[in-house]
């Protein structure tokens, strides 16, 4: 006898119906309209300064103030946050940080994941909104601290009147003002709501199946550099899946993370405090971590596993030395604090010696680099 068909999710239809009514007006109407009439200027620059403003408001307000507490922030950042989190039209801050805390909490547990990557493409980034699944039932347990917000309360109590004033008032204000009130409300409205959506549902599908895992394979969380370009600065979700309370999500100069910018000159302002990052020697031990790993599979692979093997083993044993030295210091240094007998000298040495640490293991990464290269160099034996 067969066994009953698992019954599908009821299927939610006014989100349904709002993700198919934005997506097919900004694939036919928007260059409809603008092959008959034509776009100015000033509409692609609503667009483009609304929409920034809506996806600054979900990286930095939604994710990286209220989801992880990386900052803390001034009442009047947080209502920006506020009602442009409402403009991109993803749901309240409650909902929203609520959901992506069990997302970081259970990643990659299809019972458990709101949109766990495991469960397709297709899912993660917008299956998963589209019928009421178990793992998608909101439960406020983990936001205890974003309901003593009044802030955080108010936006989820007139989230569906902020949502309509800001995404139907202002495209129509501009539009009366510039005298295309059409016009305007298909860029800065719909095209703009369908852009936010998909580069914020990008971070939750692509970024857990492209890219790469410098920090951690414990999960499926990537870093892509070229989704950090659209995401403002969020496609370096591997990172961030490791080091989710640090502020930045793009730790090097030269990664693209305008949201982590934003931040930093917030703080210059005095509307960002406490800006929490994790410390180098964490960052490291990470990586380095990852390339004893990688070091390890190619070893076996090697036709000269045991000619390379002690190398890897020494470097291996001068690792857990200076995590071990780093671990003394970094108690030594708690203890000093707490006793409140440390001076400058101390502190200075401290500091000074933790930088040679840091330094030790930028070498030995190079040097694991270098021994992995030449695995390939070796000539491979015949038989």
């Amino acid at each position: 006898m067969k066994a009953k068909a698992v019954a599908k999710a009821p299927r939610l239809w006014v989100t349904t119906l709002l993700f198919a009514s934005t997506a097919l007006a900004a694939l036919i109407l928007v260059p409809l309209y603008g092959m008959l009439i034509g776009y100015q200027w000033y509409q692609w620059l609503a667009f483009a300064v609304i929409g920034a403003l809506c996806g600054l408001s979900i990286t930095a307000g939604y994710h990286r103030l209220w989801s992880h507490r990386t900052y803390e922030a001034h009442w009047s950042l947080r209502l920006f946050y506020a009602l442009f989190g409402a403009a991109a039209l993803q749901n309240s801050a409650l909902i929203w940080c609520s959901g992506h805390r069990r997302h970081h909490r259970h990643c990659d547990d299809n019972d458990r994941d709101p949109y766990s990557a495991k469960r397709g493409f297709w899912f993660s980034h917008i299956g998963w909104m589209l019928r009421d699944y178990p793992s998608g039932v909101e439960n406020f347990d983990n936001a205890k601290d974003l309901q003593r917000d009044k802030i955080v309360m108010l936006q989820h109590k007139h989230y569906i009147a902020l949502t309509l004033a800001i995404n139907l008032g202002l495209p129509l204000l501009l539009g009366w003002l510039t005298g295309d009130i059409l016009g305007m409300l298909l860029l800065a409205g719909v095209l703009r709501i369908v852009v936010n959506h998909h580069t914020t549902f990008f971070i939750n599908s692509l970024a857990h199946i492209w890219g790469h895992r410098p920090y951690t394979d414990e999960n499926t969380a990537r870093d892509n550099g070229l989704l950090a370009l659209f995401t403002f600065g969020e496609g370096y979700h591997n990172y961030h899946h490791i080091f989710q309370t640090d502020y930045r999500n793009g730790i090097r100069w030269y990664h693209w993370d305008p949201t982590k910018w934003l931040i930093k000159v917030c703080s210059w302002l005095g509307l960002t405090r406490n800006l929490k990052k994790v410390s180098a020697m964490r960052v490291q031990h990470a990586m380095l971590s990852m390339q004893f790993k990688h070091a390890e599979k190619k070893l076996q692979q090697s036709n000269y596993r045991e000619r390379w093997r002690h190398h890897i083993e020494r470097e291996a044993q001068v690792f857990s030395a200076a995590l071990t030295e780093w671990k003394q210091l970094q108690q030594q240094r708690y203890e000093r604090t707490r006793a409140q007998f440390i001076t400058k000298w101390e502190k200075a040495t401290s500091r000074t010696r933790v930088k040679e640490l840091e330094y030790s293991l930028k070498m030995q990464r190079k040097r694991l680099g270098i021994m992995m290269e030449q695995f390939h160099l070796c000539p491979t034996q015949t038989s």
